[in-house]
């Protein structure tokens, strides 16, 4: 059996590495290494592909939440809603801006942002929301964007984990995730559904004026060398990156078909094992019965595998898979709230009940595209040996 990785990088570089490696030469021999003609052209594939108007690319994926705060004119103190069990990069930035973040419950059973704990944290400073479409599942953006009209707030989505992903409307119109919001943001990390080989993110607006302002601040406010017009920053994708990104772009849904291959592997091994719950695998109006993946709307694009153990030891598994040589991850340890830079004495504990469970519970398993019968069948069986005994 291959050694088993938490993200095979190497194993799916070999299937593009000729392409990949000509066209890196490629742009070296160009030397346009910032904005060059392969950031463009990625920048129109990308625009194509989630059928958004405006791509545009930035440094990272932190870079590029924050400058879609700044992009929408956010002012300090401004309240910004957002999830608190996710990475910290999402409350960072609303932190870094001066912005007041309010952090708030999720659900249960998708991890993702819960909208009746947005309505009631709601106040006359409100003016954003950032749904997180966590591990690949989108959030509920009926209800949220239902609130958001309702309340005259942004939605600024944070589609870190969930590029590729589509979420089907009440209505049944579907969309991408990171083109329903006002503005979103995506980041290219490497270990992302569609990584490159640094860092690299963008951001993405059906608004055009809302893109004219982010074009400028992703380049020091200049829309026209050395005018500066707006307050901006030094955010820009490099040339080197955007080639790595569009020989993967084209590969980017067999990329999250895989995943999902692995993902019902592994649900069909752990299916009826009492200490085990599997993820939740289908948007909230996808038309599969509940723990089946469907195979046509791609509603979850399993950016992480993460199940909850429970009546069992999440802490002694994850102990356990590392010394037999099972990757795993624990996503994440400890809530935003009761972080040392994010406690707030507004917060009460008793308005993080499911949070406060979900840190306790989860676990990552290996995802990733390489991914073979036989790792799988080790993993699941090692993790169910485990908790059974």
């Amino acid at each position: 059996m291959k050694k088993i990785q938490m993200v095979d990088l190497k194993g799916q570089y070999q299937q593009i590495k000729e392409r990949v490696d000509a066209s890196i030469l490629e742009v070296i021999d160009s030397a346009a290494f910032i904005n060059g003609p392969e950031v463009h052209s990625f920048q129109k594939e990308l625009e194509e592909y989630l059928d958004v108007k405006h791509v545009i690319p930035c440094a990272n994926g932190t870079d590029a939440l924050q400058i879609a705060m700044m992009g929408l004119g956010l002012k300090p103190g401004d309240e910004v809603i957002t999830a608190d069990f996710t990475f910290a990069a999402t409350v960072e930035v609303i932190a870094l801006l001066q912005l007041t973040p309010v952090l708030v419950d999720v659900e249960l059973d998708s991890f993702n942002i819960d909208p009746e704990a947005i309505r009631k944290a709601i106040t006359p400073n409100t003016k954003a929301i950032v749904p997180v479409h966590l591990f690949g599942l989108a959030a509920n953006m009926d209800e949220i964007m239902e609130i958001a009209n309702e309340h005259n707030l942004y939605v600024i989505e944070d589609n870190a984990q969930g590029i590729g992903a589509t979420y089907k409307f009440n209505t049944g119109k579907t969309a991408k995730t990171g083109t329903i919001g006002h503005v979103s943001s995506t980041s290219f990390f490497p270990s992302k559904n569609l990584g490159c080989y640094g860092d690299g993110g963008a951001i993405f607006t059906n608004d055009d004026d809302l893109a004219h302002t982010i074009r400028g601040i992703v380049n020091h406010g200049m829309y026209k060398r050395y005018h500066h017009d707006v307050v901006g920053v030094n955010s820009r994708l490099d040339s080197i990156q955007a080639t790595v990104l569009r020989a993967k772009l084209p590969n980017l849904d067999s990329y999250n078909n895989a995943r999902r291959t692995a993902a019902t592997k592994y649900n069909k091994a752990f299916e009826g094992i009492a200490n085990i719950i599997t993820p939740k695998v289908k948007g909230n109006n996808c038309g599969t019965s509940e723990n089946v993946i469907c195979e046509t709307c791609n509603c979850h694009v399993f950016h992480q595998y993460t199940l909850r153990i429970v009546n069992a030891d999440r802490d002694a598994l994850v102990k356990h898979l590392n010394e037999v040589g099972i990757p795993c991850g624990v996503y994440y340890p400890i809530p935003l709230h009761n972080q040392k830079a994010y406690r707030d004495e507004r917060y009460n504990e008793d308005d993080f009940v499911i949070t406060n469970q979900l840190v306790k519970e989860v676990i990552s398993l290996p995802m990733h595209t390489e991914l073979d019968e036989e790792q799988i069948n080790f993993i699941t069986k090692t993790v169910i040996d485990f908790v059974s005994k």
